[in-house]
């Protein structure tokens, strides 16, 4: 496959892949694959832990049941997260621990095939790319004139792509019918919603591991138009925003973005689909969890966590503070600082003012848990500043955001 990969194959469609989908090896790596991201067992009950102590016994049944033809996917267990910042919650589909072997090696097989022809303008689950890289991009363009953005937003993409058309892309590649029964199946399996049953006629289900690729495939066109115009798209998934260097030509690529959702039987909405004018004090747009904004004329535009990114912060530092909380400040500090870390490292280019304000709030929290034990009331403020300083939780080993984005800056100057 990597000889023909690097050639190419005639014609551009790929026959006898099944053979590579059910091979042992390839099935083995597949769990590894599932057991690094950990996850939920699903309708079966079956977790990563009990597959994996008869692994080589499920290994080999599900090789069987591939070869001979006689696979077939389990109903997706449906649950519902809540959306960060929003008293919303969005469905995740939960396939089983042996679908998601199966979707693992499947994409394992038809990921390259689809990769080497995928445009530079999208970051999402591909190899060797991340977040980080389409928000450089982003800034990159701002910096060098791009400023008048197209914000694009596509209504309930995963849940929307029309099965035919999907399909219909993938048999462009892919020409061995086994493959694309399967990919099918997937895509028409059974959804169980507490009692409820029910297959979906559109969509590809949010925690298959082969539903990224999926949503890659289809959005691809998309992504190849606006190269060849010369437009300057950046995508990561269903997030995606195109920078112009003039207002007539951002109007003109939000027209064509318009015109290609509704050809593509997707949906958009239609009061958050707009130009940008990012030269405008005040004007800004949202991107990956981060806040693009023109804070003056003199300034260049700066970027922070967006709103929901920061209640989403709020949220998870709000549930492991709660004053009623029975385990000791240096508990709590070891339960909130991996999360402090982790938001720390993902925002730690937002603009300077973002972190004192945050480490303020926090601190307060804590005091406010001090203060309930010392027979108080209400929240940590006035002389409780002075009776649990700073630096008493910097000495309970604390982590600052504000020292963290300092030291960052201190780095990059050196």
């Amino acid at each position: 496959m990597l000889t023909a990969l690097e050639k190419g194959v005639k014609g551009g469609v790929w026959f006898s892949l099944i053979d590579k989908v059910y091979s042992k090896r390839n099935l083995l790596s597949a769990f590894k694959r599932v057991k690094a991201n950990r996850g939920s067992a699903g309708v079966d009950h079956i977790t990563v832990e009990k597959f994996s102590k008869r692994l080589q016994n499920n290994i080999e049944k599900v090789h069987k049941r591939l070869k001979e033809g006689s696979y077939y996917p389990q109903k997706i267990r449906r649950v519902y997260i809540p959306k960060p910042g929003s008293k919303e919650k969005r469905p995740l589909g939960i396939p089983t621990v042996r679908d998601r072997v199966v979707q693992a090696a499947l994409r394992h097989v038809i990921e390259p095939i689809f990769e080497r022809d995928f445009s530079d303008n999208s970051y999402a689950f591909r190899p060797g790319r991340s977040c980080k890289d389409a928000l450089r991009e982003v800034d990159r363009l701002l910096k060098g004139g791009y400023e008048h953005v197209v914000d694009v937003d596509i209504e309930s993409y995963f849940d929307s792509i029309p099965h035919d058309r999907l399909m219909e892309q993938i048999r462009e590649k892919i020409a061995d019918g086994r493959v694309l029964r399967l990919v099918e199946s997937f895509l028409k399996q059974g959804v169980l919603e507490g009692m409820r049953e029910w297959r979906p006629e559109e969509g590809t289900p949010q925690g298959g591991v082969i539903s990224p690729l999926l949503a890659n495939i289809y959005l691809d066109p998309l992504d190849h138009l606006m190269k060849a115009k010369g437009f300057r798209m950046i995508r990561y998934a269903d997030d995606l925003v195109v920078l112009c260097c003039s207002e007539k030509e951002a109007h003109k690529v939000l027209e064509q973005i318009k015109e290609w959702i509704r050809t593509a039987g997707l949906r958009f909405h239609l009061e958050e689909m707009r130009v940008v004018d990012m030269r405008q004090v005040g004007s800004g747009f949202d991107f990956l969890g981060y806040h693009f904004e023109r804070t003056s004329h003199r300034e260049r535009i700066s970027r922070w966590p967006r709103k929901k990114s920061m209640q989403r912060l709020k949220d998870m530092i709000r549930e492991r503070t709660r004053r009623n909380n029975g385990n000791s400040l240096e508990q709590i500090i070891e339960l909130i600082n991996p999360t402090l870390k982790g938001w720390f490292e993902y925002f730690k280019h937002s603009h300077k003012w973002t972190f004192p304000w945050l480490d303020r709030w926090v601190r307060m929290r804590l005091r406010s848990i001090l203060r309930k034990r010392a027979g108080g009331r209400g929240r940590g403020r006035g002389l409780d500043n002075n009776r649990w300083p700073n630096a008493f939780f910097t000495a309970h080993g604390l982590f600052s955001l504000s020292a963290a984005h300092e030291a960052v800056c201190q780095s990059l100057k050196r």
